[in-house]
């Protein structure tokens, strides 16, 4: 059984840490409200977040104005107890015992309005299928 004390780590990697991971992250944070530390890394960052990226989550009341890409690190995987790469193919170190996941999204870069939001639908989707996984994994029901 679960420690029901422990806050449940996660971390989003991508290519750039500019669009795709920015999103999740940015999602679990305000979707778990404190419950879950949340990471994202690019294992080729980029600059900036993704300005399309930027707009379509304030339309959703979430500001991710401020975030930079950053780089992905091995420290980052070890502390995280969920990885969850998006398109970053054998370029995120795996670790025995470690649970990842896969989550295929197209990359919201250079993809018009309509396309970024529904990228933000689909990844917004997943984080609350993983909020829900969390959850019963720190408060299993009574059997």
């Amino acid at each position: 059984m679960a420690d029901p004390g422990h806050v449940p780590s996660v971390l989003f990697v991508c290519v750039h840490n500019a669009g795709r991971s920015q999103m999740a992250a940015a999602w679990l944070t305000h979707l778990s409200r404190g419950s879950v530390r949340v990471h994202s890394a690019g294992t080729d960052p980029s600059g900036e977040v993704e300005p399309a990226a930027v707009a379509v989550m304030a339309e959703a009341g979430v500001d991710i104005s401020a975030e930079l890409p950053r780089a992905l690190d091995v420290a980052a995987v070890v502390e995280a107890d969920v990885c969850v790469t998006m398109g970053c193919g054998d370029a995120c170190p795996v670790f025995p015992g470690k649970r990842y996941l896969d989550w295929t999204l197209q990359d919201p870069s250079g993809q018009d309005m309509a396309t970024v939001r529904r990228i933000r639908d689909e990844i917004k989707a997943l984080v609350e299928g993983l909020i829900r996984d969390l959850v019963e994994d720190r408060h299993p029901a009574a059997g």
